[in-house]
């Protein structure tokens, strides 16, 4: 059935339907929201006026928005600082020149696990907004199809009969599979300094399973190599995702362009006197001891306030630094922030001119093109008498090295292989994206980033995905990032709060392993 998300009522509650709008509308409204991006007001908070309980945070992505939106219900004034004209930093959209369309820098998905992010939906409004879905449909060159669902057995079981009825797996495949699933469930914490490919090779995995689910499902789902990853990292992923509970894996995606979706967290903060300042790209911090206040310098305008919280991306907090306050501390994070890597992120969206399937999503095998997104099914404002598909490559630096030219050429003739429609349709227009920086990679061996919410200046937290949230690079991890520099914030002000939104409880069998 066409947009039908699974029951997630247990764990997202009743979700109303998302109302049909009008696409030529719907798109015309998304341009015009990509556009307001209004100039930097001279007016500024002086040192003058009452700064108790004020906060400048700086960041506008999904660890800023976050972080903004807590503190905004906590009773802070605050001021979000984004050097761009819209929200959501590395998970935004905005209006493509050469097609016309409104698309998303990347596509990101979400998982029933996801339980701060699911929070910060609903507190901005928007979680009606996210198609949801528990089926996972695998396929193989020429379209054999096998799907991964729960079932009704209890955790961690329930995934168990999907993998045991999926034709793209060997007997040797599942029970590769199954060996490694129960070592991680039964075996002993997973060391840091172990990458998952070494682990792997001493685990007996088959080559079917190594290919069609470690190198596909798990490494481009976390964005790197197995010999990348670290095992506590993957461990986590699968204890979260495939074994604590049926509704922890179902997939989530967003109904409308990213900017659209987090735009519900600029009319959040402005009801509560909070603002967000556009183009507000900042070019220094200072702190003065004697007033315990922060002055923060965005181009020709000066914001105080009693707190900073910065939620950027590694390498723009890595440039701030030196604008800042130093001291010893500030010049082992600066140390710390080194040691991080980009790890790059290409997606081909294609539009046909009818529809090439009637799936949502599929994983795709075997091939340079890991995860077809079907955007025109579950995003109302799309054409749905044709296709626009997303196409997702991961992991893949010489994918990354193509022209555009060959680029599209090659994922379109590997998307004919799944799905023969796309041989008989015809292909309207299309973009190639290539987010360089999308995910962020510490490898085994490198000491890992322990960096939490405190900072090496007083009143001042650290927010992002890249600081230690125990979750990997995702909009998760960002948005628990923001919600415990808002913790901390709070508890600087006396106010022991908790904002962190619990994980998911674990289900049937799993209650045993916690």
């Amino acid at each position: 059935m066409r947009g039908d998300p699974v029951p997630l009522s247990k764990i997202l509650g009743d979700q109303d339907p998302v109302p049909q709008s009008n696409r030529i509308a719907a798109a015309a409204e998304a341009s015009r929201n990509l556009e307001k991006a209004p100039e930097i007001s001279s007016e500024a908070i002086g040192e003058s006026a009452d700064l108790k309980n004020t906060v400048v945070v700086v960041g506008g992505g999904v660890a800023g928005m976050a972080a903004a939106t807590a503190l905004a219900d906590a009773g802070f004034r605050v001021t979000l600082l984004e050097r761009r004209g819209y929200l959501g930093g590395r998970a935004s959209s905005y209006l493509h020149p050469g097609t016309g369309e409104i698309i998303d820098n990347c596509q990101h998905v979400l998982f029933g696990c996801c339980t701060n992010l699911v929070d910060f939906y609903r507190r901005i409004g928007v979680d009606d907004r996210i198609f949801w879905d528990s089926r996972m449909t695998l396929i193989e060159p020429g379209g054999r199809r096998s799907v991964l669902a729960p079932s009704g057995l209890p955790a961690p079981m329930h995934g168990l009969p999907g993998i045991l009825m999926s034709r793209c797996f060997s007997l040797t495949d599942k029970l590769s599979l199954a060996f490694a699933f129960m070592a991680i469930l039964l075996g002993p914490k997973p060391r840091e300094d172990r990458s998952l490919a070494d682990w792997l090779d001493t685990h007996l995995q088959s080559r079917g399973a190594l290919n069609r689910f470690w190198r596909l499902v798990i490494a481009s789902a976390l964005n790197a190599d197995l010999e990348d990853i670290r095992l506590p990292i993957a461990a986590k992923v699968i204890r979260q995702v495939f074994l604590n509970s049926p509704g922890a894996g179902a997939m989530g995606m967003s109904r409308i362009p990213l900017s659209d979706l987090y735009g519900g967290a600029r009319g959040y903060l402005e009801e509560r006197k909070g603002r967000i300042v556009f183009n507000a790209s900042v070019d220094s911090a200072s702190w003065n001891e004697e007033k315990r206040v922060w002055t923060v310098t965005a181009q020709s305008c000066v914001f105080h306030a009693e707190t900073l919280v910065l939620a950027l991306p590694f390498e723009a907090a890595a440039k701030l630094l030196p604008k800042m306050p130093a001291n010893a501390a500030s010049e082992a994070l600066a140390e710390t922030l080194k040691s991080i890597e980009h790890r790059p992120i290409c997606s081909a969206h294609l539009w046909f001119d009818r529809e090439i399937t009637e799936l949502d999503h599929a994983v795709l095998l075997d091939r340079d093109i890991h995860w077809m997104y079907h955007k025109s099914r579950w995003q109302p404002a799309r054409n749905a008498k044709a296709s626009y598909v997303e196409l997702v490559v991961s992991a893949s630096r010489e994918f990354a090295a193509l022209s555009r030219e060959a680029a599209l050429e090659r994922a379109r003739t590997q998307l004919a292989e799944f799905f023969p429609e796309v041989s008989r349709a015809r292909l309207v227009k299309s973009a190639l994206i290539k987010e360089m920086r999308a995910t962020f990679l510490v490898p085994p061996g490198v000491p890992a980033v322990h960096v939490g919410p405190e900072s090496p200046w007083p009143n001042c937290f650290l927010a992002g995905d890249w600081t230690d949230t125990d979750w990997a690079a995702t909009m998760e991890s960002a948005c628990r990032s923001g919600y415990r520099a808002a913790e901390a914030a709070c508890r600087n002000q006396g106010d022991p709060r908790t904002i962190l939104a619990p994980d998911l409880p674990p289900s049937g069998f799993m209650k045993m392993f916690v």
